[in-house]
Formats: structure tokens, C-alpha cells, sequence
């Protein structure tokens, strides 16, 4: 199980992540491009991934990952309560790494 502050450090530990709000709710951005959202009451994120990614996790992991109303871009919902921190990090990473301009995630990648 993952919590809300899960998110929010996983979020803001990647390079030159800043949290925000976006209609009422905590969003995570790098560079000014949202890349998870957090509805904490819903006990849910919400991350950005491509939409083969994203069609791969819903038909495998139904009880992790659903569909929303912009799941057509890869937004993507993810069940605090069923999804382990590892997974969670992962698609956190997942997410920043789709929106972070190509130069940040190859200093991201760099050993050391």
C-alpha cells in the first residue's frame, strides 16, 4: 500500500520537480509540464504515461491502474491502497521521464 506523501516524495525527489496545484489538487511538474497529479481523498495519482504503457498496466493490473476522461493522452489513475511504493516509484519515474526534456533525463540517467 502507498500513501499520498509516498507520491509527493517520489514526485519531488526527480531533478527540477516543483509541486503546484492544478484544479484544486497537488500536481507534480518539471518544467512547467504536469506529469502526476494527487487526489489524496480519492486515495489516488494520477501519472502521465504513453499509451501503449498505459493499455498494458490497465489490461494486466486492473486492480492498480484505471481509466479517466483524458485517458487518451495516458493519463492514467493509479489505486493507492493496491500498489506497492516500488511500483509506485516506477511509474512515477515513468511519468517525469515522459514529460522532462530529453536533455534532463540523460543527466538524470548518468551514473554518479
Amino acid at each position: 500500500m502507498a500513501t499520498p506523501d509516498d507520491v509527493r516524495r517520489f514526485a519531488l525527489e526527480l531533478p527540477e520537480s516543483t509541486e503546484q496545484q492544478h484544479h484544486g489538487h497537488p500536481d507534480f511538474r518539471v518544467r512547467k509540464k504536469i506529469f502526476a497529479t494527487l487526489w489524496p481523498d480519492e486515495g489516488r495519482a494520477v501519472v502521465k504515461l504513453a499509451v501503449a504503457d498505459q493499455q498494458a498496466l490497465v489490461q494486466m493490473q486492473p486492480d492498480r491502474f484505471s481509466l479517466g476522461g483524458w485517458a487518451q493522452q495516458g493519463w492514467t489513475n493509479v489505486d493507492l491502497v493496491q500498489i506497492d511504493t516500488d511500483s509506485l516509484h516506477d511509474v512515477i519515474v515513468t511519468a517525469w521521464r515522459n514529460v522532462a526534456p530529453k536533455t534532463l533525463v540523460r543527466k538524470y540517467d548518468e551514473p554518479g
